[in-house]
């Protein structure tokens, strides 16, 4: 893997609840953030930072699409270069299995990467026609994964590709290797996460700027569709105690119940988020052309 030089650019402390920069002690983030936390540029220079995924280890996998690298990120602020051909991975996440499931966006696939770069492809389509573009991911606690199919046309794609399944849908790849489509009617789903318990799973419609809660059943399918938030997201996480983090102009964080905690404003416009370090007490932003973290009270869930 190839070391990359890490450049601390500023660090500085921004907390923002509905636009207005108010004191830590005083905001609603102050059981999210540890006391004087401060939002910090770990690196710049990237082309569009994407999809952080938090190995068993506490390390942070993320992409920089249009440059079809993935990058590894570790506590001391080092940033090295997997060396793997991701195929234009977008979203990533880490399985129950300690290998990273990737939505790569090459050629519309789920693929499932091990730590020496051999690749397993698990979905290229659904009823025999390729899939719009794989984008964001979430595995069940049962080993199913969800992931959001939206339709982003992309430069690599062969001549003349375009959209051929009628849906931008949400998927369920089950561990007996069925592929069912579990929701649609979206104008472009985009962000996914689920609960710890594997009881609820959250989906944003981010050209629609709404996010949907529904109940997971035993079967990999999805009931009781419920608004949960009046924003949209790009990527997604959740903490242990249910608050979930939205990425769109900020980073907006919604208790369980759907009220809104704040927001963490971000230099660039984010992207994605994950916690990760060994305690899985650092939030970490992919941001633009940088990625970002800031320190937590709270702790992601892997």
């Amino acid at each position: 893997m190839k070391k990359i030089k890490v450049h601390y650019l500023f660090s500085f402390f921004l907390i923002f609840v509905s636009g207005t920069a108010i004191s830590q002690s005083n905001s609603s983030l102050k059981n999210i953030l540890k006391k004087d936390a401060e939002i910090t540029m770990i690196q710049t220079g990237f082309s569009f930072t994407e999809g952080p995924a938090v190995a068993p280890d506490g390390r942070i996998f993320f992409t920089d699409q249009p440059n079809d690298r993935i990058y590894i990120w570790n506590e001391n602020d080092e940033i090295t270069e997997f060396d793997v051909d991701g195929e234009r991975s977008n979203g990533l996440y880490f399985g129950i299995d300690g290998e990273l499931i990737s939505c790569a966006d090459y050629r519309n696939k789920l693929i499932k990467i091990d730590m020496n770069g051999t690749k397993t492809v698990l979905v290229d389509n659904y009823k025999d026609m390729h899939l719009n573009g794989p984008n964001d991911l979430w595995q069940h606690p049962n080993g199913n994964i969800y992931f959001t199919d939206s339709y982003y046309h992309r430069p690599w794609w062969p001549e003349g590709q375009k959209q051929v399944q009628d849906e931008r849908a949400v998927y369920c790849y089950t561990t007996d290797g069925n592929l069912i489509r579990v929701a649609d009617g979206y104008k472009m789903p985009n962000g996914i996460i689920g609960s710890p318990d594997g009881k609820n799973l959250y989906v944003a419609d981010i050209n629609d700027g709404k996010t949907w809660k529904y109940n997971i059943q035993a079967d990999g399918t999805l009931t009781d569709k419920t608004f949960f938030a009046p924003e949209g997201s790009d990527g997604m996480t959740i903490d242990k105690k249910g608050n979930v983090y939205l990425t769109n102009n900020g980073v907006s964080i919604f208790d369980k119940s759907g009220s809104k905690v704040g927001v963490i404003e971000v230099p660039e416009r984010p992207a994605n988020v994950c916690f990760g370090g060994k305690k899985r007490n650092i939030l970490f932003i992919t941001a633009r052309k940088s990625v970002y973290k800031i320190e937590t009270k709270v702790k992601g869930v892997q």
